[in-house]
């Protein structure tokens, strides 16, 4: 009995590597894998051949992706957990850390920290060992000295700093990146500005980008494009689990201050 005689006379196997069949088939298609993966598998669904097709994806392209989203929503969720916590305390628990290890990943969390909270002095002393020798140019640590020259209102430096972070890094870096870029591009009244929010807000990790973005638009006079990012946000909110919500409430804030806004401001 061949392997195909074998599964048509085992009725439930044969479904069950049916549906897996389909799950492998719109898994591909939605994630790109590729036209050969996505014709081996129609045809195999289709003309009903032996699954070799579909093992082999189930197990080489399938599975691993699966377990990689898991590793990704764990790490999402650390962040959401983070972000939480007052600014003091984790800029105490990042001393800590810093303390127990001196590594670039705790010397830069460091800094990004103490310069949110104003403390530029001691965040640039944080940093300046990363600043010369093999570090200078971690994506890391150009994105924190480049945060660290907007926030001193240098930021023709800025923009350059941010030029030679490769985007390829990461979606959270090219995220973070282009929106660095767009504010520094604006503060020094740059046209290119808009192009760069607008590539910050395709594919973003974070709300940030849309709601600077918004802020951006408003300033600008392009109320009505504003009002469509708003909106967009709002929504957003609405329908975000409450760990997200809470992760991103800066900026759901900062597009409620802005609708506010909209609304108080006499009509033309």
């Amino acid at each position: 009995m061949d392997l195909r005689s074998f599964l048509l006379s085992n009725a439930w196997i044969f479904t069950l590597l049916l549906i897996l069949n389909v799950v492998c088939l719109v898994h591909a298609i939605m994630t790109r894998q590729g036209a050969l993966w996505i014709a081996f598998l129609a045809l195999n669904l289709f003309f009903g051949g032996i699954p070799l097709t579909t093992i082999l994806y189930t197990f080489l392209v399938l599975l691993p992706g699966l377990r990689g989203g898991r590793r990704v929503a764990t790490q999402a969720v650390q962040r959401g957990v983070e972000a939480l916590k007052p600014l003091d305390v984790r800029i105490r628990e990042a001393q800590a850390a810093l303390g127990e290890s001196d590594t670039l990943a705790h010397r830069a969390e460091l800094s990004g920290l103490l310069a949110r909270a104003g403390r530029l002095d001691e965040a640039q002393g944080t940093l300046s060992p990363l600043l010369s020798g093999i570090y200078a140019d971690d994506p890391v640590v150009l994105l924190t000295s480049a945060q660290l020259d907007l926030a001193r209102g240098q930021y023709a430096e800025a923009e350059v700093k941010l030029g030679q972070v490769d985007l390829r890094t990461s979606a959270a870096t090219r995220t973070r990146t282009l929106t660095l870029l767009a504010q520094a591009q604006d503060a020094q009244g740059k046209p290119e500005a808009d192009a760069t929010f607008r590539e910050a807000v395709q594919g973003a990790t974070t709300e940030e980008p849309r709601a600077r973005y918004a802020a951006y638009l408003i300033k600008e006079g392009r109320g009505a494009e504003a009002e469509a990012l708003l909106t967009a946000l709002e929504k957003a909110e609405r329908q975000a689990t409450p760990l997200y919500r809470r992760q991103e409430r800066e900026w759901f804030q900062l597009a409620a201050e802005l609708r506010r806004g909209a609304k108080e401001r006499p009509g033309p």
